[in-house]
C-alpha cells in the first residue's frame, strides 16, 4: 500500500505534481531511447544498467553521499563499458550484460548489508517507489527528456539509418559511435533516475514495453517513435491515478502488460482480416 491509496484526485494533482511530472518525463524519455534500444536488439542493456545503479547507490548511501551525484558517473561508464564489449567479437553481448549487472548487485548487496545504510530503504530501491521523486531528480530529467526529443526532431533521419543499417550510415561517413554512445548514456542516466521511481527490478520495462507495443500496431519508425511515447504516458497515468495504491511501479508494468496485449490482439485481427 502507498500513502496514494488516502486521497483524492485532486490532492494528488495537487500534492504529488512532481512524483507525476518525474515519472510522466521519465516513461517518455525512456521510451524514446527504448525504440532504438528494442530495434538494436540492446534492450536489455536497460536491465543490465539497474543492477549496476543498485550497487552504486548502496556505495553512495554507505559513504553518506547523494545517491544520484554517485550513481550516474559510475552506470554511464558501465553503459560505456556494456557499448564496447557489445561491439567486441571476442565478448558476447549478453554476456557481459549479466556478468557485470550480476557483479554490481552482489557488490551492492554486501555494502548494505556491512554497512546497514542499505536496509531501510531496500524496498523502495528494489522495486520502487513514485512517492520518492524529488524536485533534485526534475533537474535531472528534464534536461535528458528535452535532449532526446530535440535530436529526435532535428537529427531523425541519422538515427533511422544508425538504428536500421548501421554498417550503411558508417560507410557514409557518419559518426555511429557517438549516436551509439549518446543513447547508451542517456539510457544510463534514464535507469539512475528510474530506480527511484521503478526499482532495480522493474525499470526496463519502460524501455521494453512501448516499443514492443507500438511496434505491434505500425512498421513506419516515425509512428512507432510517436507511438511509443503516446502508450508510455498513457501506461504511466493510468496506473498513477488509478493502480497506485497497489505499488507504483508493479502497476505501470502491469498496464503496459495490458496494452502490449491489447495491441497483440490487434496485429492478429489485422493480419487476419486486413489484406
Amino acid at each position: 500500500m502507498t500513502i496514494l491509496a488516502n486521497i483524492s484526485f485532486l490532492d494528488i494533482l495537487k500534492y504529488m505534481k512532481v512524483p507525476l511530472l518525474v515519472g510522466l518525463l521519465l516513461s517518455i524519455s525512456a521510451a524514446l531511447l527504448g525504440v532504438v534500444l528494442v530495434v538494436k536488439k540492446y534492450s536489455m542493456i536497460g536491465d543490465g544498467l539497474s543492477h549496476v545503479g543498485f550497487g552504486s547507490v548502496a556505495v553512495a548511501l554507505a559513504l553518506g553521499q547523494q545517491p544520484l551525484l554517485i550513481s550516474i558517473p559510475i552506470v554511464m561508464l558501465a553503459a560505456y563499458i556494456l557499448l564496447r564489449l557489445g561491439e567486441s567479437k571476442k565478448v558476447n553481448g549478453d554476456a557481459a550484460i549479466a556478468l557485470i549487472s550480476s557483479s554490481a548487485l552482489a557488490i551492492g548487496y554486501i555494502v548494505g548489508n556491512l554497512t546497514n545504510g542499505f536496509s531501510t530503504d531496500i524496498n523502495s530501491y528494489m522495486f520502487g517507489s513514485i512517492t520518492t521523486a524529488t524536485v533534485n531528480d526534475l533537474y535531472y530529467i528534464v534536461p535528458i527528456t528535452i535532449g532526446i526529443i530535440v535530436m529526435y526532431i532535428f537529427m531523425y533521419n541519422r538515427i533511422f539509418a544508425v538504428t536500421f543499417d548501421e554498417a550503411f550510415a558508417k560507410a557514409t561517413g557518419m559518426n555511429t559511435r557517438l549516436y551509439s554512445v549518446i543513447f547508451a548514456l542517456g539510457t544510463a542516466i534514464v535507469v539512475v533516475v528510474g530506480i527511484k521511481v521503478m526499482g532495480t527490478l522493474l525499470i526496463s520495462s519502460l524501455i521494453i514495453f512501448p516499443a514492443l507495443t507500438s511496434m505491434r500496431l505500425f512498421r513506419n519508425f516515425k509512428r512507432v517513435v510517436i507511438s511509443s511515447v503516446v502508450v508510455a504516458a498513457i501506461a504511466f497515468t493510468t496506473a498513477f491515478f488509478l493502480f497506485s495504491h497497489l505499488s507504483s511501479a508493479a502497476s505501470i508494468v502491469v498496464v503496459n502488460l495490458v496494452l502490449y496485449l491489447i495491441s497483440v490482439v490487434v496485429y492478429l485481427i489485422k493480419k487476419r482480416f486486413v489484406k
